[in-house]
């Protein structure tokens, strides 16, 4: 029982998680060829409900290049999603702390909607999130992560800036009653969460065996990899919006400095794995980057969380959070209909180059390049943290220099 309330009633420490992630990730990269990636597949999945509405999307440049064959359940991204959903939500059974929430200020579900649309538009304008064109997409070597990254940050610099406003806000709901809430029959009945976790558990292990079984390897290999990301998501708590807005808020830069080391391993691996014949994938980068990391970084603010962060909570049960996807799911559509029918490919991505660094610095100095840049992040993020003006190092060194005058007075 002690090992069991280790692993499911203590969320994990940040590193051990992302290490273990970006593990995972290259592992999964060096096994089917693709990479951790949500948003693509959000945006299919806005194709396909167009489709039931009779819209015919086939046509659409977007969907041309992104593909739009078969179902999610046919797909190993769609299985990734799945997989993360599924994985998120048995660690949460199992550590019985599934509860409905709905927000007690309504207008944040508008809020949440509206930033996720903007982080959906702003993700599939980057041609990835916060994963497929950052997490997984700097160990590809692929430059324009890095461009995403920046443009992410200040993104959400701005974005602390309109969700620290009064307007933004509103006035806050008070309730009545004690601080400590009485445990109803209500509550006691939310033991049974840990035995539908088992069922759960047992049930998506069934679908991995017969993956295997009917010799649909891919799909099964997703499987495994999208339930693992689940587990470690929610168990880590790994939030990129966190990571970003707290170097803002509060200077704290623990889940900044996680994703760095996290990088970093799957960096080595990845390298590994191209040096052998494995196909980086290399995305453009161009001003479409620039500006969808910027809307990207804004619009996880205003939501409350980026496509890791929104998955999990979802599974914990807090409304909120479906909202928010869906307005992810409407953002990326719109961007894909945009992409061609507006002009945006046009205006903003086309004819600009594909930056492979290992192509332009050659296999080692792209290798020592990478793990360098990751370094100086994981530094200055600490450096940030001791330094910021709200953070423990310049309070503390405040607090040292008021207790020195008192003791001179």
């Amino acid at each position: 029982m002690k090992l069991y309330g280790k692993i499911f009633k203590e969320y994990w420490n940040p590193y051990v998680a992302i290490s273990i992630a970006g593990l995972v990730s290259a592992l999964y990269f060096g096994i089917t060829g693709t990479v951790w990636a949500v948003t693509g597949e959000f945006t299919r999945l806005g194709g396909h409900i167009l489709g039931w509405f009779g819209v015919d999307v086939s046509d659409w440049a977007y969907f041309q290049l992104v593909g739009l064959q078969g179902t999610p359940v046919s797909r190993t991204d769609g299985w990734i999603v799945i997989g993360m959903l599924a994985g998120a939500l048995i660690t949460i059974l199992l550590s019985n702390s599934f509860k409905i929430r709905v927000p007690k200020q309504k207008r944040r579900l508008v809020q949440g909607f509206i930033g996720g649309i903007i982080a959906g538009f702003g993700a599939r304008l980057a041609l990835g999130c916060n994963l497929a064109a950052f997490f997984t997409g700097v160990p590809q070597f692929s430059f324009h992560s890095w461009i995403f990254m920046a443009a992410t940050a200040i993104g959400t610099f701005f974005g602390v800036k309109v969700v620290n406003t009064k307007w933004w806000r509103g006035k806050p709901t008070l309730t009545k009653g004690t601080m400590n809430p009485v445990v109803t029959e209500h509550d006691q009945k939310r033991n049974i969460q840990p035995i539908l976790g088992v069922v759960f558990a047992c049930l998506y292990i069934g679908i991995i065996l017969y993956f295997f079984a009917a010799g649909k390897t891919l799909l099964a290999v997703a499987c495994i990899a999208g339930a693992l990301f689940g587990i470690l998501i929610e168990r880590g708590q790994i939030c990129f919006t966190s990571a970003f807005r707290d170097l803002w808020i509060s200077g704290r830069a623990v889940m900044s400095k996680a994703i760095a080391v996290g990088m970093m391993i799957s960096v080595v691996i990845t390298f590994i794995y191209i040096q052998t014949g494995s196909v980086a994938l290399i995305k453009i980068a161009a001003p479409s980057t620039v500006i969808g990391g910027l809307l990207f970084g804004f619009g996880i603010v205003l939501a409350g969380g980026c496509e890791t962060g929104m998955m999990y909570r979802a599974m914990e049960g807090q409304l909120l959070f479906w909202v928010v996807g869906a307005g992810n799911i409407v953002g990326a559509t719109f961007l894909a209909y945009g992409w061609d029918h507006l002009g945006i490919f046009h205006a903003l991505g086309e004819n600009w180059p594909k930056v492979n660094l290992i192509e332009q610095w050659g296999p080692t100095g792209a290798l020592v390049g990478t793990m360098a840049m990751l370094l100086v992040w994981f530094l200055l993020s600490n450096w940030w943290e001791k330094r910021f003006r709200y953070g423990t190092g310049i309070k503390h060194e405040k607090k040292e220099r008021i207790s020195h005058v008192t003791k001179e007075a």
